[in-house]
């Protein structure tokens, strides 16, 4: 058999870590970058993206599709794409600092 089930978990494994490398990091064509996050989530200036993503699913319950910080008007906005059980995206913009709601709409 050509799919042994340890070959089988390597790629099942692969698949999740570039899955959460796509889900976490911030995109490259805007937005802050990861490092810039980290720092200003380790010094208490926004939520971290654990926190951030458990507040996004408790607003609109699904799959986190992607994560992306901005400055926006002077103040950090998460913008979070979730995936109901609908199948329908969902962007939500989330203060970062507190986690609240600011935003939901349906994504085209």
């Amino acid at each position: 058999m050509f799919w042994t089930q340890r070959r089988m978990w390597v790629v099942l494994l692969a698949l999740l870590a570039v899955l959460l490398v796509l889900v976490y990091l911030p995109r490259a064509d805007s937005g802050e970058s990861a490092s810039s996050a980290s720092r200003l989530s380790a010094k208490g200036d926004i939520l971290s993206l654990e926190k951030i993503s458990q507040k996004a699913k408790s607003y609109k319950p699904g799959e986190i599709l992607e994560v992306e910080l901005e400055k926006k008007h002077g103040r950090y906005v998460y913008e979070v794409d979730i995936l109901d059980a609908a199948s329908q995206v969902w962007e939500l913009k989330l203060d970062a600092k507190s986690g609240q709601l600011l935003k939901m709409e349906q994504d085209d």
